[in-house]
């Protein structure tokens, strides 16, 4: 069997075990209830109407802006991975520096992220416009800047270290380059999941132990019911960048701890807070961060694995201007395929989220026993961070990562109902 060959079938039996473990790890059914619940769901999820309209007005803003932005930058990928001028482009930042590959793509990389950075800026500020307007977002321009900027600089840092190693993988064994790369690349999937509470959220956030009090101490007796332990309850400086209202709980081991946002203390009573928290205690108790870790690996491993596949067409190759998959001209193409798996995958990991934060919310309800908190906690949710609690079905079957407010409504409604009976 050809080397390409060997590459599409390891691809395909990774996707295999890919989907396998989706389909055994996913909650499919959260709730003993027919399909489509007990509870027929009310589009408005309690709002009023102003709050309807504001949210409906705030979506209308944005959803252009966003498919706009999704658009242009993959186009601009396209422009540079599937034509000779992205090749052009890394041969050329490389020139006063030697011509040696690795100049080529350490500064390749980081010239082709940039500009896609750039060309989607203005509709990145006319979004931050849009979110000041509407009172969502506390940002300075600085700040937006500097977030940008950092952004942009850990997304430049993380690319090119993984292009580095395709490329040098690929010159030192061709044949077999990309089954080393797909182990290379889950590993990573793994490790930075595990480092990202203590590398990337403090270069957003600061971060401080909440003071000891009844607020502290239930949180605490939360997780300690969920049989999930925690090193501490921290609260983050959100304020300095949003109203939006949202708490998380983060890390492993002895790096586990509960983080609220600063806008949950001032705006949400303690037992809206505490449901929030159920919520997120959740899913370490199911255990969906593994899962989410798992699922890329594997995800990782088998899109490596047919990067592999379409790296030795030859024809795709020449189109991209680029020798081989060892040829730092290759670069921008395989730049683009990443950015075109990653927006065909986003359907499936959404269906997959929608999921499993169903069943976090099940954990939620059943921990605190509290479905009214629940209720007003979700209602409070979409009014602060301005969701809509009804979006059109194919945005949200493409894009919603999270079940709509008035779908968790109705959840809890059922809950009530299922627990009554």
């Amino acid at each position: 069997m050809s080397a390409r060959r060997v590459a599409l079938a390891a691809a395909v039996v990774l996707g295999v075990a890919l989907a396998v473990v989706i389909a055994v790890r996913t909650p499919w059914q959260v709730l003993p209830e027919p399909p489509g619940g007990y509870t027929a769901i009310d589009p408005t999820a309690g709002l009023s109407a102003s709050q309807v309209d504001r949210a409906n007005a705030f979506a209308a803003a944005l959803r252009p802006a966003s498919l706009l932005s999704l658009a242009l930058g993959l186009a601009v990928s396209a422009i540079l991975g599937l034509t000779s001028l992205g090749a052009r482009l890394v041969t050329a930042v490389a020139r006063p520096f030697g011509s040696r590959w690795v100049v080529q793509v350490l500064l390749g990389v980081p010239v082709l992220v940039v500009l896609g950075r750039v060309v989607t800026l203005p509709i990145a500020a006319y979004v931050e416009v849009v979110r000041h307007r509407y009172g969502l977002s506390t940002r300075g321009w600085w700040l937006w800047l500097r977030d940008v900027a950092v952004s942009t600089a850990i997304s430049v840092a993380v690319t090119a270290l993984a292009l580095l190693a395709i490329v040098w993988l690929a010159r030192r064994a061709p044949r077999t380059w990309w089954a080393w790369a797909a182990v290379a690349a889950a590993g990573f999937v793994v490790v930075a999941s595990f480092l990202y509470p203590l590398v990337i959220e403090p270069a957003f956030n600061r971060f401080e132990s909440m003071p000891a009090g009844e607020l502290r101490t239930g949180l605490l007796a939360l997780a300690d019911e969920s049989g999930v332990p925690v090193q501490d309850v921290l609260i983050s400086d959100a304020s300095r960048r949003t109203t939006a209202l949202n708490a998380y709980v983060s890390g492993f081991g002895s790096t586990r701890r509960i983080v609220v946002y600063d806008t949950v203390l001032d705006q949400l009573p303690t037992d809206e807070i505490e449901s929030i928290v159920g919520h997120e205690l959740g899913h370490v108790v199911h255990g969906d961060v593994l899962t989410g870790t798992l699922i890329g690996a594997l995800g990782t491993a088998a899109a490596t694995a047919l990067l592999g596949w379409l790296l030795s067409w030859s024809p795709l190759l020449r189109r991209a201007g680029a020798d081989s998959p060892g040829d730092p001209r290759v670069v921008p193409l395989v730049l683009f395929l990443l950015a075109a798996g990653g927006l065909l995958s986003t359907p499936v990991q959404n269906l997959v989220s929608r999921q499993i934060e169903a069943r976090a919310d099940l954990h939620a309800l059943d921990l605190t026993r509290d479905p009214g908190a629940f209720v007003s906690m979700q209602r409070g949710l979409a009014v602060t961070n301005l969701s809509d609690p009804d979006p059109p079905t194919a945005w949200q079957w493409f894009f919603g990562s999270h079940p709509t407010a008035a779908q968790r409504v109705a959840f809890a409604e059922d809950w009530v109902r299922d627990h009554r009976r």
